[in-house]
């Protein structure tokens, strides 16, 4: 699956700023979106309005569908985690049986309010690699989009910010890569999930930077090119 195309990919726990921006990028791109949430009432609630914004640019809303959790994860090919770090693993129990051979991507970061401008990284070191644990070795985690401010996920054209993309499983990650360029980014192959402790320490770094600068800052690699 290193070059996605037409897939079922399910947002869990969607109904959110960041959810909501890659469901509609990877909408745009020409794949199903199953939005979940905890209900199907939220989740419908935000399926409509990106269908009313996928209709306005002319894309097909009808492979755009609300699913609560559990739902959502049985009938994806691949799934992505966009819930609050406090909801992070309760949300994995209930979806695990789902997830059996597929790719989790994980886009978790642990913020502990009300200092989320503080580093604090969990004793594992990070939330990808509580997810790997927690999953197990079946499902194939892959830490993505941590630097990526979803108030340009929800905008237009091509995004002024790299991703780091780390798992286990190469093919895994070089498979997320290439979603990741479908959402307009550069993503980077960027080794084992232990290694998602340095997009998620990066993460208080930018806020601290964006409250400072009034801005929504992201990340650049400089000096050379993604492998894809």
């Amino acid at each position: 699956m290193t070059n996605p195309q037409h897939l079922s990919i399910a947002i869990i726990g969607g109904t959110g700023a960041l959810g909501s921006g890659l469901a509609l990028r990877w909408a745009l791109a020409g794949h199903r979106i199953i939005v979940g949430s905890r209900t199907q009432e939220r989740a419908e609630e935000a399926v409509n309005t990106l269908r009313s914004t996928l209709d306005a640019r002319g894309i097909d809303a009808k492979k755009v569908i609300a699913l609560d959790n559990v739902a959502a994860a049985a009938e994806a090919d691949l799934c992505v985690l966009t819930v609050p770090y406090d909801h992070q693993l309760t949300t994995l129990t209930a979806i695990a049986p789902h997830l059996s051979g597929k790719i989790l991507i994980d886009v978790t970061v642990p913020l502990r309010p009300p200092k989320v401008g503080t580093v604090q990284l969990p004793s594992m070191g990070s939330a990808g690699q509580e997810a790997q644990n927690h999953l197990g070795d079946d499902v194939n985690v892959v830490s993505a989009f941590q630097n990526v401010a979803a108030h340009h996920l929800q905008g237009e054209g091509d995004i002024d910010c790299d991703v780091l993309v780390c798992g286990n499983s190469k093919e895994a990650r070089e498979t997320v890569v290439a979603l990741v360029a479908q959402c307009g980014l550069r993503g980077f192959s960027a080794g084992p999930i232990a290694n998602a402790a340095a997009a998620e320490a990066l993460t208080s770094v930018l806020i601290t930077l964006n409250r400072q600068f009034k801005s929504h800052t992201g990340i650049r690699i400089t000096g050379t090119e993604p492998s894809h």
